[in-house]
């Protein structure tokens, strides 16, 4: 047998186990016993990663979790919760119809745990059903709120398992860990995955279907169809999710495009195929999502279903969605014409910006997060190993984005809380890079962003980076559900009970609860004249921004003493 036989035949023998000195292998008594130790350095390697996975989402659901319990319901939630609740008890599409119903439906999870009391005689608008659910009808809304938001806390941890997976596929193991840590400790991730609404389900849906569209590469007649559901999943939460039924349809067909020869008519109809079985899925989904309500599809909204004329209303007419969905549609478009308000570094203005989200997301994403997502989609389009999923990662969010920056609601980076997901995935890709300072430079960046993560707990919703101050100055260039979504009223009662006992309390509060049912018993000072207000004055973060004449006029003479969860300030007056 020649030498280049032997060195084929040969098992390969680590260098750890040659004979020290020689070149060659080690006696056999000393090879047998650094074996072993080679193997089971091989075990631990084997169970190595999914101790770290645990691990990393074990934190993360921690810090939902604790921030689930100390949070007071945000504006949203108490309509969504009654939206499930009705659900659960009437099986009917009422309330809340501008949203289809399968994130609801993932709320009536935990709700029917919680087993309310409901009385759907009560007659309002979906805020007051919300209200009178949570505070009017002998529930406790401690208790009903966590086991409402647990299932979306659930799947916001379920949806870490899809970014590990899609970026170790894409480029290894250590970059799927690497993404998972920008993923568990991502504020934005954090705050609104713990609550009771619809912004992360929908994103973690659209995520998952670009995933599956992937691995439709190499078995698409089982991947397609469960892309196409996991699309439909997401359509079915939020409207929001349609200009990705394109993208994804499109990424279908490019999908199954042959790698080897094919005639032009079989190049067509396969794509052609791929991207009806994606679109056929997520339509059966959606149609399923309201037949889970109610067998009979019956629609009695609460509110009157606007008109609209155009092309917009004539387009919405021919979609085949259930006409509860169509409905929704025709409700956001309404909501689309609404004059509403902005505030962004300072600057209250009405209407819209159309670079609001991405400076949004430039102050509340962590530094190192902002800097491995710019080199995880240099290195995706790059590098020849990620590059054939940079459209699955890159084109989805691109186009998400563009769409939610035409909207009219500049109310927060909920909207787009797709691009941490993606971009986590992209951001594994850094660790292909074959230089030295690559790997260090990409553990440092991960590490800075979780200590940055870890520093703001338990106030992850008004979270912005150290370069705009922390998260105890994002109420100075943001609004709304970036700082103050009235999540702090249980800890301002406290507050109030710790440090300013037996003070007159002025209030002016942006929330969706009842402040005399946490023990806060005050006035508002815009109903009085300015020389009888004294004493404490409280005012929510969001109103802070937006203050004109009166309120404005009071918050200048006063003096900034106290603040509240980083979202509502304290003034002696």
């Amino acid at each position: 047998m020649t030498r280049e036989q032997h060195s084929v035949l040969a098992p390969e023998v680590p260098e750890a186990l040659q004979a020290p000195g020689s070149g060659g292998p080690a006696p056999r008594a000393a090879l047998s016993a650094q074996a072993r130790l080679y193997a089971g350095l091989r075990r631990r390697r084997r169970w190595l990663v999914p101790l770290l996975v645990a691990l990393l989402l074990a934190q993360m659901a921690v810090a939902m979790v604790t921030t689930a319990v100390r949070q007071t319901p945000t504006i949203d939630e108490p309509v969504y919760v009654a939206t499930a609740t009705d659900y659960l008890r009437e099986h009917r599409v009422r309330y809340n119809a501008e949203h289809p119903p399968l994130g609801k439906l993932v709320i009536m999870a935990g709700v029917a745990f919680a087993d309310p009391r409901y009385d759907a005689s009560f007659h309002g608008d979906q805020g007051e059903v919300g209200r009178h659910l949570l505070y009017e009808s002998g529930n406790d809304p401690w208790r009903l709120m966590l086991w409402a938001r647990l299932p979306v806390i659930a799947l916001t941890l379920l949806f870490g398992l899809v970014v590990f997976a899609f970026a170790r596929e894409v480029a290894g193991r250590a970059a799927g860990l690497a993404a998972l840590a920008l993923y568990a400790f991502c504020p934005d991730v954090i705050a609104h995955g713990s609550l009771a609404t619809l912004d992360v389900p929908a994103a973690g849906f659209v995520l998952t279907s670009a995933w599956l569209v992937w691995r439709a590469r190499g078995r698409p007649r089982l991947y397609l169809p469960l892309a196409g559901a996991a699309l439909g999943a997401a359509l079915a939460t939020k409207m929001s999710a349609l200009p990705a039924l394109p993208v994804l349809m499109l990424l279908a067909a490019v999908s199954v495009y042959p790698r080897e020869w094919a005639g032009r008519r079989t190049v067509v109809a396969r794509a052609l195929v791929a991207a009806a079985v994606v679109a056929l899925a997520a339509l059966a989904v959606v149609w399923a999502a309201y037949l889970a309500v109610d067998p009979r599809l019956r629609f009695a909204p609460a509110d009157p279903v606007p008109v609209v004329h155009g092309l917009r209303g004539r387009l919405t007419a021919l979609l085949p969605f259930p006409h509860a969905y169509r409905a929704g549609m025709l409700m956001q478009f309404s909501m689309e014409d609404y004059p509403w308000q902005g505030y962004l570094f300072g600057r209250l203005y009405t209407g819209s910006l159309w670079y609001y989200l991405p400076a949004a997301l430039l102050v509340k994403t962590p530094l190192g997060m902002l800097s491995l997502w710019a080199a995880g989609a240099v290195a995706v389009v790059r590098i020849r190993r990620p590059r054939p999923a940079a459209p699955y990662i890159l084109l989805p969010p691109a186009v998400l984005l563009a769409a939610a920056m035409t909207g009219s609601r500049d109310f927060g980076t909920r909207y787009a809380v797709f691009v941490p997901m993606f971009l986590a995935v992209g951001a594994g890709s850094l660790l292909l890079v074959r230089r030295r300072w690559a790997g260090v430079a990409a553990g440092a960046l991960v590490l800075f962003v979780a200590v940055s993560s870890v520093r703001a707990f338990p106030y992850y919703l008004p979270y912005s980076n150290e370069a705009f101050g922390g998260p105890a100055k994002t109420h100075l260039r943001l609004h709304d559900s970036n700082v103050d979504w009235g999540q702090d009223l249980g800890r301002l009662a406290d507050r109030l009970r710790e440090r300013y006992r037996g003070e007159r309390v002025w209030l002016v509060y942006k929330g969706a609860a009842p402040p005399a049912y946490y023990g806060i018993h005050a006035a508002d000072p815009r109903r009085a004249p300015l020389d009888e207000v004294h004493g404490v004055l409280v005012v929510s973060d969001s109103s802070v921004a937006k203050a004109r004449g009166k309120l404005a006029a009071l918050i200048h003479s006063s003096r900034a003493i106290d603040d509240v969860g980083h979202s509502i300030t304290i003034y002696r007056r």
